[in-house]
C-alpha cells in the first residue's frame, strides 16, 4: 500500500475521532483528504464525501435521538428542501459543468477550481464557528418551535445547493438556522442538524451520484468503517479530555487546510 493511502486511512480514522470527541467539523476534512491523498478527481472527491459525512451524521444523529435532542418535525421541514436542492444540484448541474468554467487569457478557471475554491471559501466560516465561544440559551418550557416557512425554504435550498456543490454537510449553516428561523434551543438545533445532515447527504448521492457515476464501493465502505471506529474511540476519549478545547484547536487547523487547498488549487495546480 502507497504511503498517501496509509495517511488517507490514517486520516479517516482521526475524522471519525475527531466527530466522537467534538461531535461535528471532522468530516469537513473528507473531501481534502479524497483529493489530495487519494488523487480522486473533484466529482468523486464530493460524491464520495456526501456519503461518509451523511453516514457519520446519521450515527451521530441517532446518538442525539435516544438523548433527545432531535427534533424531527423540524428535520422534515427543513430537510426536505435540502434534500431536493442537494440532489438536483449533484444529479444535474454537478455533472453538467464544462472542465473549463471560463478563461482569461492564458489563465483556465475549472471546474474543480471552482468547487474547491468554494470548499475551501466556505470552510473559513466554518472554522470560525468552532473557534467562537458559544453561550447556549435554554429556551423555557412554554416557548413554542415557530417556524418562518418562506426562509425555511430557501435556506433548505441554499445548504442543499451548496452541500451539492462541495460534499460538505454546512451545519455551521443549519445550526443558527434552526435557531434563528424555528426558535429550536441549541442542544437540539444541534442534535437536528445532524439528522438533516445525514438524510440530505445520504439521498443526495444515492438519488444523484449513484445514479450517474461508477462508485468504488469498496474503498467507500472501507473508508467510512474506519471513521466509524474513530467515533466510538473519540466518544470514548471525550469522557478524559475536554472537547471544547479540541474544538478550537481543530477550528484553526480547519484555517490552514483551507489555506492549503486555495494554494494547491491556484497556485500549484494553476
Amino acid at each position: 500500500m502507497e504511503l498517501f493511502a496509509v495517511l488517507g486511512y490514517i486520516s479517516a480514522l482521526i475524522i471519525g475521532i475527531s466527530l466522537g470527541l467534538i461531535g461535528g467539523g471532522g468530516s469537513i476534512l473528507a473531501v481534502p483528504v479524497l483529493a489530495y491523498l487519494f488523487s480522486i478527481n473533484e466529482k468523486a472527491a464530493t460524491a464520495y464525501s456526501l456519503f461518509i459525512v451523511g453516514s457519520s451524521a446519521l450515527l451521530g444523529g441517532l446518538k442525539q435521538h435516544f438523548k433527545g435532542y432531535v427534533d424531527w418535525r423540524t428535520a422534515l421541514v427543513f430537510g426536505l428542501p435540502a434534500i431536493i436542492g442537494v440532489t438536483l444540484v449533484r444529479k444535474y448541474v454537478v455533472h453538467a459543468l464544462p472542465d473549463i468554467l471560463f478563461s482569461v487569457g492564458d489563465f483556465e478557471f475549472t471546474r474543480r477550481m471552482g468547487m474547491f475554491g468554494l470548499f475551501a471559501a466556505l470552510m473559513i466560516p466554518a472554522a470560525f464557528s468552532m473557534l467562537m465561544t458559544r453561550k447556549d440559551k435554554t429556551k423555557n418550557s412554554t416557548d413554542k418551535v415557530s417556524y418562518n416557512y418562506p426562509l425555511i425554504l430557501a435556506e433548505g435550498l441554499l445548504v442543499g445547493s451548496i452541500t451539492g456543490l462541495i460534499g460538505a454537510g454546512g451545519g455551521f449553516l443549519i445550526i443558527p438556522a434552526l435557531v434563528i428561523l424555528a426558535n429550536v434551543d441549541m442542544k437540539v438545533a444541534v442534535g437536528t442538524s445532524l439528522i438533516i445532515i445525514a438524510f440530505k447527504s445520504l439521498l443526495g448521492f444515492f438519488l444523484g451520484d449513484a445514479l450517474t457515476m461508477e462508485i468504488d464501493w469498496f474503498f467507500l465502505s472501507v473508508f467510512t468503517s474506519i471513521s466509524f471506529v474513530g467515533i466510538f474511540i473519540g466518544s470514548y476519549l471525550s469522557n478524559f479530555i475536554d472537547g471544547q478545547k479540541l474544538k478550537k484547536g481543530f477550528g484553526y487547523f480547519i484555517l490552514v487546510m483551507a489555506l492549503f487547498i486555495f494554494f494547491m488549487e491556484f497556485y500549484v495546480q494553476a
